[in-house]
């Protein structure tokens, strides 16, 4: 099976001249979901040991991080949008290519010196995940990995992973925007 042929493409979406890669029909389809989650701890189960915890980006890293972390065994921690999570929180502003958001963790969410695999489902321009890096290493984290379902490679975000010195890993990519 295909995972690539099990996301689809919406043009114009959020704005003109976007390609929006939907992962919605890939994680609805059970054979989809199953096998995604399966390629992604075939990679890092065996390297469990490396890190201690998996952290998702609001929304869809939710689904991909908690179903990961079931199921090599780990604790799950959200990174989320402001206002949602209790208790002190810590926050980062950032770049989307099409505006600006936030995200926040919590203060607490993991001890200083944890080793963190962060997952969402797609790596364009990384504003996102360069945010969510930020706030894992303001809390002293580490990041072992970062890890994908899909990479936009013409969008840069993955060229800056790399060039920052973090690891990535992903499932497919797709060309152009």
């Amino acid at each position: 099976m295909s995972i690539k042929s099990k996301i689809r493409t919406i043009p114009n979406h959020p704005v003109e001249g976007v390609m929006f890669r939907d992962i919605a029909s890939l994680i609805s389809d059970e054979d989809g979901l199953k096998e995604t989650i399966k390629l992604l701890a075939n990679k890092f189960e065996k390297n469990k040991n490396d890190f201690d915890f998996i952290v998702g980006v609001e929304s869809r890293g939710f689904i991909l991080g908690s179903a990961l972390a079931f199921a090599i065994n780990k604790g799950f921690i959200m990174i989320r949008k402001p206002g949602k999570l209790p208790g002190e929180v810590i926050a980062q502003e950032y770049q989307l290519e099409y505006g600006t958001d936030k995200i926040e963790i919590q203060a607490d969410a993991f001890p200083k010196g944890s080793s963190i695999l962060l997952v969402d489902d797609l790596i364009a321009t990384g504003g996102t995940i360069l945010a969510a890096i930020s706030l894992i290493e303001k809390l002293k984290g580490n990041i072992f990995s970062t890890a994908f379902i899909v990479d936009l490679p013409d969008l840069g975000g993955s060229k800056k992973i790399k060039e920052l010195g973090y690891s990535l890993h992903t499932l497919v990519e797709f060309e152009g925007e």
